[in-house]
């Protein structure tokens, strides 16, 4: 049993053993057939490092290296589109790019700052303070030296053959007529976009602002490289994207009638000691106006000295209480209701009270009888408030809103004002008579002159306007006319009476001789807007009217504003319109 047992633990430790070396020659093995493998991978790893070092150095390094090299080399500037120009309706340029030059620098270039920026300010202005900055950016391959520089001072500079200064073709806005048309044309500013490295020109006022986006056109790119002229190398261009240049208009504006017109205003206001005041011409027939002065005026090439107000056109955005030039529009009301013909008799006394307030004309009188036409040619406030009554406020009302006197023109031109009426549900009798004779409403003269051009067109009042024609394209703008007047019979009843308030009534210095001058004046009492009230002695003074015997539908408001005491300001309206008269050749013919 021990043998047995002996032999059986022999054959364990046989096995083990047989075991063991199997084991350990198994080890032995793997490790010997693993061996190449590793040092194939080690090698494999040392070549992707050393491919990976080389790829760095020979693609990333020196694409770095190159493109910094180009930088040196190269510029990317915004093209800058050429602004549409503005012209007058007979071709006469009011706004306008003209070709100017940009100078620019690479101040990696500059060799001598100080001293380059010295003979810079000897052609472009300025100190050296000015430029030397620029001239020595530091990381820097472009930096503008100064912008939209004469021609002429660029090309003298460029002789110089400073280092790192270039050169580039650029415009600058011009307005050859200066003050004349300023405000109607009006003004631009320089937008700089920092991001973009860009600089151009938007519309502030005016014209210039409404019509910006179409004046404007679209900003071009190109990145290319320099030659040593710093100008770009034929072939040279990577990236390029063109320009599009803003598109050109006409407008209606007459800019001869338009000087006329601002110093027929001028010259009379100044001698009356006013402020303020507008003069306003436009065809009742097409809505086109043909000049429109609101003084002071403004000078779209010179903002060195900006006088206030002097950027508004009153006649469009000046809201006023229009006085008895709205008379005309109480009448035809009354014309048009039958309510009252033109040489139906009134009884008018001096005064008449409502609501506890005292009516009178601005001038005293005793009781008397007025027609209608006698209302209108001595411009009695008792009269027509009287008359407006017997037709009924609510007509009156009724009428202005038909009329359009409560709502915009749709005038192109920025800052429009629609003005102020009372609704009719809060009408107190005082407010009916207050109306009838332009108190208590506020309007603009536009309206007005609106207005009125429904009286030469037939009822129709066109949608007032400055834009005629786009040039490039030949687009001629549409704009709506609508029916105002329904009964037109009473039209030239109504210029009838118009007509005698020239001839024998309060309009007498409007008159042409040769024309029957048809128009209504106005002595406007001004509110007081910091006390409440009316101001003491002080008026707003108007006058629009038209030639009644001609095929002419140019219409003509005249204002004044806070004028002290009596005054006149119908000789405005005679020293324009006889003008145009003369300047258009138009012609009478007898109405008889």
């Amino acid at each position: 049993m021990t043998e047995k047992g002996n032999r059986t633990d022999r054959r364990r430790r046989s096995s083990s053993s047989r075991a063991a070396a199997g084991n350990h020659t198994t080890r032995f093995a793997v490790r010997g057939s693993n061996r190449p493998a590793i040092v194939l991978l080690l090698m494999l790893l040392f070549a992707l490092a050393m491919f990976a070092r080389l790829f760095y150095l020979d693609v990333v390094v020196q694409k770095e290296y190159s493109q910094n090299a180009q930088a040196s080399h190269t510029v990317g500037l915004t093209v800058e589109p050429r602004r549409g120009t503005i012209y007058d309706r007979n071709g006469k340029i009011l706004a306008v790019s003209v070709d100017c030059t940009t100078v620019y620098c690479n101040p990696s270039e500059v060799t001598d700052p100080t001293a380059e920026a010295a003979v810079i300010a000897k052609y472009l202005g300025g100190t050296y303070k000015d430029y030397v900055d620029k001239l020595s950016a530091e990381k820097s391959t472009f930096s503008y030296v100064k912008r939209k520089v004469d021609k002429d001072k660029a090309s003298e500079l460029k002789k110089e053959g400073l280092d790192g200064i270039y050169f580039l073709s650029d415009t600058r806005r011009e307005y050859p007529y200066g003050e004349v048309g300023g405000q109607l044309v009006g003004a631009t500013n320089v937008e700089v976009d920092q991001a973009a490295n860009r600089e151009y020109y938007i519309g502030i006022s005016g014209l210039e602002y409404w019509y910006n986006e179409t004046l404007s056109g679209t900003a071009g790119y190109y990145e290319a490289e320099l030659g040593a002229d710093g100008t770009p190398i034929p072939g040279g261009v990577h990236e390029s994207t063109a320009a599009v240049d803003g598109k050109d208009i006409v407008i209606s504006v007459d800019i001869e009638l338009q000087q006329t017109a601002e110093a027929a205003l001028k010259d009379r206001l100044e001698r009356m000691g006013v402020k303020g005041g507008t003069a306003l011409i436009v065809d009742g027939g097409t809505g086109e106006i043909y000049a429109c002065a609101s003084y002071p005026y403004f000078n779209p090439a010179d903002r060195t000295e900006v006088k206030e107000g002097s950027m508004e056109v009153k006649a469009i955005s000046s809201l006023l209480e229009p006085g008895s030039v709205f008379k005309t529009v109480s009448a035809m009301s009354i014309l048009e209701e039958g309510s009252m013909d033109v040489e139906d008799t009134l009884f008018c006394p001096s005064i008449i009270t409502a609501d506890g307030y005292q009516i009178s004309d601005a001038h005293e009188r005793a009781d008397t009888t007025y027609s209608l036409r006698q209302i209108m040619q001595h411009s009695s406030n008792v009269g027509i408030s009287l008359a407006v009554e017997n037709m009924g406020f609510d007509k009156l009302y009724d009428h202005i809103i038909k009329y359009k006197l409560h709502e915009l023109t749709g005038v192109d031109f920025p800052g429009e004002q629609l003005g102020y009426m009372v609704d009719f549900n809060s009408w107190s009798r005082v407010v009916g008579y207050n109306v009838s004779f332009g108190q208590g409403i506020s309007v603009t003269p536009l309206q007005i002159a609106r207005f009125y051009g429904a009286l030469v067109n037939d009822g129709y009042e066109c949608v007032p306007h400055f834009v005629i024609k786009y040039p490039e394209t030949g687009e001629t703008p549409q704009y709506e006319q609508s029916k105002v007047v329904e009964n037109t019979e009473v039209i030239p009843k109504m210029t009838s009476m118009l007509q005698t308030v020239v001839e024998s009534g309060t309009g007498v210095m409007a008159g042409i001789e040769g024309y029957d001058v048809a128009g209504k004046t106005s002595t406007a009492e001004v509110y007081d807007e910091e006390n409440g009230g009316y101001k003491y002695n002080t008026y707003n003074l108007a006058f629009c009217g038209y030639i009644a015997n001609s095929d002419s539908k140019l219409v003509c408001y005249v204002g004044a504003n806070e004028v002290i005491g009596d005054n006149e300001v119908t000789p405005i309206f005679q020293d324009i319109m006889s003008y145009a008269v003369d300047r258009y050749s138009i012609t009478s013919y007898s109405t008889e």
